[in-house]
């Protein structure tokens, strides 16, 4: 079953879609484009987030990684695994940071 609304399916079409499918849904439940878009919070953090080079978030992930090391060469397992964890949250951050600089947000 499609979520999508019949009135926006792009099947059975031959030109190019002009807006994302977001943008469409939006504008089917009755969003103006000027209401799409990050909020004001989302847009402040993704400022300041750019002006970080990117490979930041890849050495934070190593130094989550080589500490968690560290702290289970020391027996200390409960703090190794926690410190451990943060290495995927930091490579996600770096993803998404990634994509807001080259795509943008909207």
């Amino acid at each position: 079953m499609s979520t999508v609304p019949p009135e926006i399916s792009t099947s059975g079409r031959a030109e190019p879609q002009q807006q994302g499918l977001g943008s469409q849904m939006a504008s089917a439940y009755g969003a103006h484009e000027h209401e799409i878009g990050e909020g004001p919070v989302a847009r402040a953090l993704e400022e300041q987030t750019a002006k970080l080079p990117s490979d930041t978030w890849l050495w934070a992930a190593f130094l989550s990684i080589f500490a968690s090391l560290y702290f289970q060469s020391r027996g200390e397992s409960h703090r190794s695994m926690f410190i451990g964890q943060w290495a995927p949250t930091f490579l996600l951050l770096g993803i998404y940071n990634k994509l807001v600089k080259l795509h943008g947000s909207e």
